[in-house]
């Protein structure tokens, strides 16, 4: 099982100001799985999925994430845990200073026993995978939202995770480019039997899931396909 979540609640701030976002939540994600998770803006999606890549600590509830509890986890354990997460936002982290090259290759470089060569090289064919075989020497302020994105996405799938999870992969992208992305995450669900949880609003691409899965006010349901 990549993701199993029993009785997880989280809350912001503190005192007067303190407010729950996030209210029971069960959820499981199956290694292969395609899930879907939508919901209105400000409803607790980020940060559920934040609590479940192990960048927030988990502060009521289990979450056991490709086999390890994030309850109670300590620093080192949910580092090593994200070194086999794959993780695409929309704010797309890429570093200003490196290619699009340098920045999918910082995926590679997570995959033990490979050469500078093999890195290279599997950094350029996930570039050409997601359409940008011909922007590899660009630096992030050469390329436009959509190609920072699917500098992102390829990024993330370099380093052939156990776990993909994606916050609005296709919001900056055109129908034909989201269709290939989401084919691509897709592929990656069923040859590497990754689990992949992606928030999404995009009404396009829900053929892909297995399941679907809808948040309201901090608490998730199931919603049919």
């Amino acid at each position: 099982m990549a993701i199993a979540v029993q009785g997880l609640q989280h809350w912001f701030g503190t005192g007067t100001n303190r407010r729950q976002v996030l209210q029971g939540i069960d959820c499981r994600v199956a290694a292969g799985e395609v899930v879907l998770l939508t919901g209105p803006s400000g409803c607790g999606k980020t940060t559920f999925l934040t609590l479940v890549g192990a960048l927030r600590q988990v502060q009521q509830g289990s979450v056991q994430v490709l086999g390890e509890q994030l309850h109670g986890a300590q620093r080192g354990t949910r580092q090593q845990l994200r070194r086999r997460i794959g993780m695409i936002f929309q704010g797309h982290n890429l570093l200003r200073c490196l290619t699009a090259e340098q920045n999918v290759q910082m995926g590679s470089d997570l995959l033990p026993g490979l050469s500078y060569r093999a890195r290279r090289d599997q950094a350029r064919e996930w570039l050409r995978a997601v359409g940008l075989g011909d922007h590899l020497g660009h630096l992030p302020h050469d390329l436009s939202g959509g190609q920072k994105q699917r500098v992102a996405i390829a990024r993330a799938l370099a380093a052939k995770p156990q776990l993909l999870l994606a916050d609005e992969p296709t919001a900056a992208l055109d129908s034909q480019s989201g269709r290939e992305v989401v084919d691509l995450l897709k592929d990656l669900a069923l040859q590497q039997g990754c689990g992949v949880l992606m928030v999404t609003h995009d009404p396009r691409i829900l053929d892909i899931a297995d399941r679907l899965l809808q948040m309201e006010d901090g608490h998730l349901f199931a919603k049919p396909l």
